[in-house]
C-alpha cells in the first residue's frame, strides 16, 4: 500500500512536466514537421513533399546565412568560454563570503532588465554619435564619428554580453566542489599554472564547460533580437529569415522547414560536442 502510494506520487509530481514537454515541445514540433512538408499547389490545395527544404538548397543566400550562423554562434560560444571561465574561477576559487556573493550579485545585475533594453544600451554606446566613438573623438585617436554597429563585431560583443551569464553559473558550480588540496598537491608534486589548469581543473570543470557551451550556443543560434538590431537589416542572421517567412511572407511551410533545419543543426552541434568532450548528456546536466 505504501509503495503504490510513493507511485502515485512520484507520477503526480512528474505529470506536469510531462504536460509541458508534450503540450508545449513535441506536440508543436510535431504540427511543425508536417507543416513544413506540406506543399501549396493552389489556394488551399496542398501535397506532401520535400519541396521546402530543396528550396533552401537551391538558394545559396539561405545556406550561406544558415552557414554563417552556425559559425559565429560556434565563436561566441568559445568567447564566452575563453572570457566566462577566468571569472567563474575567480569567483569560485579566489574569493569567499560576502566577497564571492558580491561578486556573483554583479553578474547577474545587468539580467534584471530585459534583453531588449540591454541591446539598446549598446546601441548607445556603439553609434556613431554614441558614448564610444564621443570619446574617442575627445581623446584625438579618432578625427571624426566612427560608426561600430551594424557589423558582426557589434553582432558579437551583443551576444557574449547577453549569453555570458549562462556560462558563468554552471563553471563557478562545478569549480566550487573542486577541493583546493587537489589544486595544492599539483604544486607539491612539481607542476606549474598551466599543467594545473590541464590536468586537474579542467577535467574536474569540464561537465560545467560543456553545459554552459549547448546553453550558449543554444541561445546564440536562436536569437533574433540581438542580431537584427546591432547587426542591421543586413546581418543576415538565420532566425531573421525564419521570421521573415513567417510574418512577412506567411509562408509558414518554408518557414517551417527553416526552423526544422535549425533544429539538426543545434541538435548535431550539440551531439558532436559531447562526443569530443567524452561527456553524456546525463553526466552534463546532473553537474
Amino acid at each position: 500500500m505504501t509503495s503504490d502510494k510513493s507511485k502515485l506520487g512520484f507520477y503526480l509530481l512528474l505529470a506536469p512536466l510531462l504536460l509541458w514537454l508534450v503540450v508545449l515541445i513535441i506536440l508543436p514540433h510535431i504540427g511543425l514537421f508536417f507543416v513544413s512538408i506540406s506543399e501549396k499547389v493552389g489556394v488551399r490545395e496542398y501535397e506532401t513533399g520535400l519541396g521546402n527544404y530543396a528550396v533552401f538548397f537551391n538558394e545559396p543566400l539561405y545556406w550561406r546565412t544558415f552557414a554563417r550562423t552556425a559559425i559565429m554562434s560556434i565563436s561566441t560560444t568559445a568567447l564566452t568560454l575563453i572570457l566566462g571561465f577566468p571569472i567563474a574561477y575567480y569567483i569560485a576559487k579566489m574569493t569567499r563570503g560576502r566577497t564571492k556573493t558580491t561578486l556573483f550579485l554583479m553578474c547577474l545585475i545587468p539580467f534584471w532588465v530585459s534583453e531588449l533594453v540591454r541591446t539598446f544600451g549598446w546601441m548607445i554606446l556603439l553609434r556613431e554619435t554614441g558614448i564610444i566613438s564621443n570619446a574617442l573623438q575627445s581623446i584625438g585617436l579618432i578625427s571624426g564619428p566612427v560608426e561600430f554597429l551594424y557589423n558582426d563585431a557589434a553582432i558579437m560583443v551583443g551576444l557574449v554580453y547577453t549569453s555570458i551569464l549562462f556560462m558563468i553559473v554552471p563553471l563557478v558550480t562545478t569549480l566550487d566542489s573542486l577541493d583546493d588540496s587537489m589544486i595544492e598537491a599539483g604544486y607539491d608534486l612539481g607542476g606549474n599554472g598551466v599543467s594545473i589548469l590541464r590536468e586537474i581543473i579542467i577535467p574536474h570543470a569540464m561537465p560545467g564547460i560543456v553545459s554552459g557551451c549547448i546553453v550558449v550556443f543554444m541561445l546564440s543560434l536562436g536569437n533574433y533580437l540581438t542580431p537584427i538590431l546591432l547587426g542591421g537589416k543586413d546581418s543576415l542572421w538565420f532566425t531573421g529569415l525564419i521570421y521573415t517567412q513567417f510574418i512577412t511572407r506567411f509562408n509558414w511551410e518554408l518557414g517551417s522547414a527553416f526552423g526544422f533545419l535549425l533544429l539538426a543543426l543545434s541538435s548535431g552541434i550539440v551531439f558532436l560536442g559531447l562526443k569530443l568532450s567524452r561527456q553524456t548528456l546525463t553526466e552534463t546536466m546532473g553537474r
